[in-house]
């Protein structure tokens, strides 16, 4: 069994898709769309930067979506595949999701551009800048990211926003409590705090008012039904049902990314191969989640040669 699984916020570079779009016709008609349904020149943000405009969230969150799913339709109509026949699952991590669901078809491309597209702004939104921050927990499993969030909180906003393999947690909330937060990593027996380079605390409850914001976008444009089912981040169990994606997606805004049980549970429903589209992010932490399956990352046109004779 096989799972197509797509990377998050992080993976954005400057270059990003060009050598894709230089080899594949294909390519280039997903980055046009995406241009055409953002109105902005996106491809050349992400082919020329510059980095400081790529990494602004509204920018690198459809960026990175486009990146995937070039990727994808360029294994799908030029190896002749179809995601449906070679994927039993799919799942993102965070913005991830939303590439999932436009691959599994529930979100059309266009769609998906716009939904991301203020998703970041949303989230840019939701917390005045300087007040949120998020850090990186290297050297720490749940537990003890748990205790350690509980006890910086102090009657703040510090909370687990990614928990994304056995030795890496990420942590979000007010900017005071995750700076005491890192610097308590060391009585918790956690081995370092690393602060993000991020313009808002993501995943915690300090994103409602962006949750708000993605429940009533949801409501002009809902998911269709899905052609491969997903994992969701927010439950790390399969979700097929239009109507459930819906409010799991919002709920997803706030809450915590369950990478790490997702990877667990997809090897339980007996999946064996991960293929990651657009990145080598995911992949990383699967090998440290689960033991015995295999990750291959697909980004240029030689990694999709080699896929297509393992398809």
């Amino acid at each position: 069994m096989r799972a197509f699984v797509f990377p998050g916020q992080g993976s954005q570079k400057v270059g990003m898709g060009l050598e894709l779009a230089e080899a594949s016709a294909v390519a280039r008609e997903v980055f046009e769309e995406v241009d055409d349904a953002l109105g902005q020149k996106l491809f050349q943000i992400m082919k020329e930067g510059p980095e400081d405009a790529l990494t602004l969230t509204e920018n690198a969150q459809p960026a990175i979506m486009a990146n995937a799913i070039a990727v994808l339709r360029v294994l799908e109509k030029e190896g002749g595949i179809t995601l449906a026949e070679k994927a039993d699952f799919v799942a993102g991590h965070s913005l991830g999701e939303y590439t999932a669901l436009c691959a599994a078809s529930a979100f059309s491309l266009a769609d998906t551009a716009r939904l991301l597209k203020l998703r970041g702004q949303s989230m840019q939104a939701a917390v005045p800048v300087g007040q949120g921050a998020m850090c990186a927990l290297l050297g720490a499993d749940i537990e003890k990211a748990t205790a350690l969030a509980e006890a910086a909180a102090e009657g703040e906003v510090c909370t687990v926003a990614n928990d994304n393999d056995p030795t890496q947690v990420v942590l979000s909330g007010h900017k005071a409590a995750i700076e005491r937060a890192v610097a308590m990593v060391k009585d918790h027996g956690i081995k370092r705090g690393v602060l993000l380079p991020v313009s808002a605390p993501f995943h915690c409850p300090l994103m409602q008012p962006a949750a708000d914001a993605m429940a009533e976008a949801f409501e002009k444009t809902p998911p269709s039904a899905l052609r491969v089912a997903l994992f969701a981040n927010v439950t790390a169990a399969v979700v097929t049902d239009p109507a459930e994606v819906k409010r799991l997606l919002v709920e997803q805004v706030t809450g915590r990314v369950r990478w790490r049980e997702s990877a667990m549970a997809m090897k339980d429903a007996g999946v064996e191969q991960f293929v990651e589209l657009g990145g080598k992010v995911l992949g990383p932490m699967i090998n440290r989640s689960v033991a015995d399956v295999s990750v291959t990352s697909v980004i240029g046109m030689a990694d999709i040669e080699a896929i297509l004779k393992e398809l």
